[in-house]
This record gives C-alpha cells, sequence and structure tokens, in this order.
C-alpha cells in the first residue's frame, strides 16, 4: 500500500514544484489570437515583489496573460535586457489645461507615464457661479467647460496619449461660491460648496485636493476642510493636501492633515511632503513618527514626494496672505500704495502666524529664487534680477522695493524655483512604504508652443530620475520598491484598481526601460530635455513609444470614478 501511494504522492510534489517556481500571475489563455506579446523581458509587476524573466500578452486594451507564452501575436516586441513594468501613475500634474492643447503629453509620456492625475487645489472644474466657463482657444476652435463632466468628455474627444483622472480642487469650490472674497461663507454657502463636491464627484473626480498655504484654501478652517471631505467619504473618494504650512508650522500642518482624515474617515494623501525652511531642515524623522503613529491608530494617512530638492511656487507667495484679498487687480494696487506696501514689507520681513513665507524660509537668501516664467529674465535667480533692475539708481533702492515693483510690472505672477528643502529629508520620506512618487509638473514639450518658460526639471525627469539616480546610482530603493510607488500604489490611492500591476484582467498599460540606462536630463537652467532609457510605452493596449519615438497614437481615457 505504501509503495502504491508514493509515486501518486511523488507526482504532486513534482506539480507543486513547478507551480511553485511559477510567478503566480501565470495564466495561458487558450485562444492563441493575442494582439501583441511583449517577450523575455525582466517583469516587475508593480506588487513590489522580486521580478522574474516572462513574456505579457495584450489582447485589445487588456492584459490576458502573463509568464511563458508560446502562441503568436499580431505583434512582437523582444524585450531582451529591459524592464517590462507597469505605466507610471503621476499622482500630481498640472497638465489640465495643456493636455487640450496637445494631447501628446511629450514630457510626460517619454518619461513612461501612463496616467496623470490632476486637480491641486484649483482644478478644471467646476467653473459655475462666481467661476466663468473655462475656455481655451486651440487653434482656430475654442474649447469650453463647466462640469467634470464637459471637461472629461472633451479630453476623450480631443485624444490625448494617457490616461486622465482629476481631483474636484476646493479652492475651485470655494471660489465658485465666494468669489475672491475673503468673506467667512454663510451656511447657505457652504451647503452650496458641498453641493458642488457632490457633484463632481457624481461626474468622476477622483476626490478632493486642497492647497491650504495661500488663498482662497488658506481661508478655509480645519472644520471646512472636514465638511467637504464627509462628502467626498460618502463616495469612497480621498483627500490629497498640500498642507498648510512647509516650513516653521509643518508639524502642526501635517497633525491638521491627520485630524482631517480621521475626523472625516477618508484617506489622505499629503503632496509633496518635505521640509521647506532651513530652520527645521533634519527634522523629517520626527514628521515620519508623526504619520506611522496616525496609522497604528487606524488613520489612513499617507504622502508622496518628487525627487528634487527645490519647489515650484510663484513670487507672489512672497506676498503675505491678506494682500490678495479681491485677486490680481487688488495685489497690484497695494503694490503700489505706499502705505499698504509698507505693511506687506513689515510681514514678510516678520512673518504673520501661522502664514508659510517663502521668504524666511529660504533664510532671505534672494540667489535661492529662479525665475521659470516666460520672459526675459527667465532661468535668472532674483539676486541677478534685482541687481538688473537696480543698475544705475541713485540711491540704490531696497531690494524688497525692487521686488515688489517687478512683481507688479509682472501683473502680479511670476512662477518661480525655491531652493528651500534637503536631500536628507526627501530621501528619508522616500523610503517609507506609504511615500509614492509624483511630479508636480506639467506636460510640456522638448519644441513647439508647449515650450515654455524655464519649468522645473520634474516636468522632463521624474520618473526616470528615481529609477537612474536612487536606484541605480544611489541604490537607496531596490527596483522592485521604486516601481511600485509608481505604479501600484499610487493607483491604490485613489481606487483604479484595474491598472497599475501586470496582471490578466488589468488595462494594458506598460513601459519598457533600460535599467542600465535610464536617466534624467533635464536641470534647472536646460529644463526642456527628454529622459534617456524609455524604450516602449503602451496606454490602453496601443504602442505610443516606439523604440524611443513618439507615435500618432492617442488611446488615453479620462478615468473617472465610481462610488463604492
Amino acid at each position: 500500500m505504501i509503495s502504491r501511494a508514493y509515486p501518486r504522492l511523488a507526482f504532486r510534489l513534482v506539480i507543486l514544484t513547478c507551480w511553485i517556481a511559477l510567478p503566480a500571475t501565470v495564466v495561458l489563455a487558450a485562444d492563441p489570437n493575442y494582439d501583441l506579446i511583449v517577450r523575455n523581458g525582466r517583469i516587475v509587476d508593480g506588487t513590489g515583489n522580486p521580478w522574474y524573466f516572462g513574456d505579457v500578452a495584450l489582447r485589445a486594451n487588456k492584459i490576458v496573460a502573463v509568464g511563458r507564452i508560446p502562441q503568436s501575436a499580431t505583434r512582437e516586441i523582444d524585450a531582451t535586457g529591459l524592464i517590462v513594468s507597469p505605466g507610471f501613475i503621476d499622482i500630481h500634474s498640472h497638465s489640465d489645461t495643456l493636455l487640450l492643447e496637445d494631447g501628446g503629453a511629450h514630457s510626460k509620456i517619454r518619461q513612461g507615464v501612463t496616467t496623470e492625475v490632476l486637480g491641486e487645489g484649483d482644478s478644471a472644474a467646476p467653473a459655475l457661479g462666481r467661476i466663468p466657463a473655462r475656455k481655451l482657444t486651440v487653434g482656430d476652435r475654442t474649447l469650453q467647460w463647466s462640469t467634470f463632466t464637459e471637461y472629461f468628455d472633451l479630453l476623450d474627444r480631443e485624444g490625448t496619449a494617457v490616461n486622465v483622472a482629476s481631483y474636484v480642487g476646493l479652492g475651485a469650490v470655494w471660489r465658485c461660491v465666494m468669489g475672491d472674497s475673503f468673506d467667512r461663507p454663510s451656511d447657505e454657502q457652504r451647503q452650496q460648496m458641498r453641493e458642488l463636491v457632490r457633484q463632481a464627484m457624481a461626474d468622476g473626480a477622483m476626490g478632493l485636493s486642497s492647497m491650504l498655504a495661500q488663498p482662497p484654501g488658506s481661508l478655509t478652517t480645519t472644520d471646512d476642510v472636514v465638511d467637504l471631505c464627509c462628502e467626498v467619504a460618502k463616495s469612497g473618494g480621498i483627500y490629497s493636501t498640500h498642507i498648510r504650512n512647509e516650513g516653521t508650522g509643518v508639524f502642526e500642518a501635517v497633525k491638521e492633515a491627520i485630524e482631517i482624515g480621521e475626523r472625516a474617515t477618508i484617506p489622505v494623501d499629503i503632496i509633496h511632503l518635505k521640509i521647506a525652511d532651513q530652520q527645521y531642515w533634519g527634522r523629517m524623522r520626527e514628521i515620519i513618527a508623526l504619520i506611522e503613529a496616525a496609522r497604528t491608530r487606524g488613520v489612513n494617512v499617507q504622502a508622496h514626494v518628487y525627487p528634487y530638492t527645490r519647489g515650484n511656487n510663484d513670487l507672489d507667495s512672497i506676498v503675505p496672505p491678506w494682500a490678495h484679498e479681491g485677486g490680481v487687480t487688488k495685489l497690484r494696487e497695494r503694490l503700489r500704495d505706499p502705505e499698504a506696501r509698507e505693511r506687506i514689507k513689515r510681514d514678510i520681513r516678520q512673518g504673520i502666524p501661522g502664514w508659510y513665507n517663502h521668504y524666511s524660509a529660504v533664510g532671505g537668501d534672494w540667489s535661492r529664487m529662479q525665475i521659470s516664467k516666460e520672459t526675459t529674465l527667465k532661468g535668472l535667480t532674483m539676486d541677478r534680477v534685482l541687481s538688473e533692475r537696480s543698475r544705475g539708481k541713485t540711491p540704490t533702492p531696497e531690494p524688497l522695493d525692487v521686488f515688489l515693483d517687478y512683481l507688479n510690472d509682472e501683473n502680479g505672477s511670476v512662477s518661480t524655483v525655491y531652493a528651500h528643502h534637503t536631500e536628507e529629508d526627501m530621501n528619508a520620506a522616500l523610503v517609507q512604504p506609504w511615500c509614492s512618487v509624483g511630479s508636480d509638473g506639467l506636460a510640456f514639450a522638448a519644441d513647439g508652443p508647449l515650450r515654455r518658460g524655464n519649468p522645473h526639471p520634474r516636468s522632463f525627469g521624474t520618473f526616470p530620475r528615481i529609477l537612474g539616480v536612487y536606484v541605480r546610482e544611489l541604490k537607496l530603493l531596490r527596483l522592485e520598491d521604486a516601481v511600485r510607488k509608481m505604479t501600484s500604489l499610487n493607483a491604490a490611492k485613489i481606487g483604479l484598481h484595474d491598472r497599475g500591476l501586470i496582471a490578466p484582467g488589468q488595462f494594458a498599460d506598460l513601459v519598457l526601460f533600460d535599467p542600465v540606462t535610464i536617466i534624467d536630463r533635464a536641470t534647472y537652467t536646460e529644463p526642456f530635455q527628454y529622459p534617456e532609457g524609455i524604450i516602449h510605452v503602451i496606454v490602453n493596449g496601443q504602442i505610443v513609444i516606439d523604440h524611443g519615438k513618439l507615435t500618432a497614437a492617442r488611446p488615453g481615457k479620462s478615468l473617472r470614478h465610481t462610488a463604492n
């Protein structure tokens, strides 16, 4: 009896051993008619599990088989020597109107980004009430929309190389109801805001996003934000927040984000987690401890970062919040009014409790601010701008006066890169398992109409920089962990359960890159440079980057949230 049972047992052990040796996602479909097979790649599937050699088969816009696939396909790509990963999901992008101007998404798709998540603080919609309908001239046509349904429909009709999702911006909702007023909302106005958020979620927004460091977001109280987040939570959405203060108030601001998540019972993602004031550099571990403590007690708070130590904001952020009431026209009036100007200068030097002061954050060092606006001075640091504008004047004017005159001359807005946080703090955040990657950039282009200003290099280099610098060169991250932070972790945050992984049934968003050569090339002074090492990019089963070349395919779709 034992001799008869033993062969059967041995056979079962052999079968079990073979099954364990294969990747868990191996599925071979009976139908051999695949549209595309990616063969012989090192598959990094987005889970964080170790890579393995294998093939990926696609039919229409889905992945249908992964493993060793003997069948043939209409087209095959030899991925020998390449990494095959899910397409990168940029959880923090500002390409809201650029994608309507040119759906090619050049600086993003060439990084391997297959999905853009838009709408930080402000958003493409709603544009109702006190915000007029959005209008954009593209060639000889005028595109117009007011709601997310209209915006998403436009994207689908115009065509994009990437998929597009969006939050509804707290700032947009606030301004629809309050305009440029700094008044507190009435009960009726608060109800109008709740209704706008409810409708945005029904139209497909992924959640609510806030920018609390500047008006109108800075006008809100914690209770205001909790109130709106409760509406989002009903639909299973997320709260994504640029916290109220990234400088000396950073600890209180992180605590506020955690409180909002706890009270509204909503997941929270902190936008580009950083310590952006030199007085507090080196204290990222304390912020991590706050987040870990919240997670331990059941608050789903996470964060993302971009892999650079400079951020992009506007010179108008140096002007205290009160001076912005009434919009740009009123701001410029105050810049020219002697009494208001003296108050502005005093507040810039001394600060205001609770206000994140970009000037003091960089120690009052004008050389740590670089102009990125499309002007004759683009690319110059502010110390050089002030010197140029002071030349020949007697007596030499005070730098703050020269700054305020310059801001007024530029219609109250000058996009600027600030050197305000450190590599050590950024790295400490990046390695946390709940910290993902987002660019905070835009889909610019190296040539043509979308070559504008002197943008932050993150618009061209974020994702290849993670892989080239922080994986290959610094070995701060395992390849598999880095890919997870750029794919499935971001997908999970916003509820994209059918993207971000290489597995049967997932949408076929893939990037094939060379792990030896992948690197960013964009710099602060020469940002219009595409990265190296991105060989193929596939979106919804169609090839958009083919052997490093952009095709004419525009297979991207609007990704609209559906209530859980």
